[in-house]
C-alpha cells in the first residue's frame, strides 16, 4: 500500500486546538488507514492506505470528533521525497529552512507578483515550487514577518514545517 503524510494546520499551538495524538491516529484508522503513526505533537501523521483518502474526509472526521475546523494537507511519500530533493536553498543552514505545504498551487501571476517583493525581506528568502513554499529564515521563525505576508498575499491555506521535520516525515514515509 502507498504511504502518505497528513499535515494538520494549527493544532496544539499555544494551548489551542488541542488534538491528542492517540485520538488522531484513531481517526485515520477509522478512515481505513493502516500503519498509522504520528510524529511530534504538531499534527504530522504518516500512514498507508489502499484507498484514496481526501483532505476533506480527514477534516470532516476531525470536526466531528473534536469540533475543530482544521486544514489538512496530504502528500504521498514520493511527493514528500521530491519536496526534499527540490530544496532551492541547499546551502542554507537547515535550522533556518522551512516548508509551507499549501492546499493548492498559487497562480503563476500571484507567484510572479510575490517574487518581485523578494528583496524586501532580505536576508530572508522564499521560493514557490508547485504546492510548496520554501522559506529561508536566517533570523529564525520567531522574528520573521515573511510567512504572514505570504499568507495574506497568496490566500491559500498553508501549514509550515521546519526542515528537520520535513526530512523526518520523508524518512518515516519511506520505511
Amino acid at each position: 500500500m502507498p504511504a502518505y503524510v497528513g499535515l494538520l494546520r494549527g493544532i496544539n499551538v499555544g494551548g489551542k486546538n488541542k488534538v491528542p495524538m492517540a485520538e488522531l491516529r484513531s481517526i485515520f484508522e477509522q478512515l481505513g488507514c493502516a500503519d498509522v503513526q504520528t510524529y511530534i505533537q504538531s499534527g504530522n501523521v504518516v500512514f498507508t492506505s489502499g484507498t484514496s483518502l481526501t483532505n476533506t474526509q480527514v477534516e470532516a472526521a476531525i470536526a466531528e470528533t473534536f469540533g475543530l475546523d482544521i486544514t489538512v494537507v496530504l502528500r504521498t511519500a514520493s511527493a514528500l521525497a521530491k519536496v526534499v530533493k527540490a530544496n532551492p536553498f541547499p546551502h542554507g543552514d537547515p535550522r533556518t529552512l522551512h516548508v509551507g505545504f499549501m492546499t493548492r498551487a498559487p497562480s503563476k501571476t500571484a507567484v510572479a507578483q510575490l517574487e518581485s517583493d523578494n528583496e524586501r525581506f532580505l536576508p530572508e528568502e522564499f521560493a514557490v515550487r508547485g504546492t510548496e513554499l520554501y522559506l529561508f529564515l536566517p533570523n529564525g521563525m520567531g522574528q520573521t514577518k515573511l510567512p504572514a505576508y505570504l499568507d495574506r498575499k497568496l490566500k491559500i491555506p498553508t501549514t509550515v514545517r521546519n526542515w528537520r521535520t520535513v526530512n523526518k516525515l520523508a524518512e518515516l514515509a519511506r520505511s
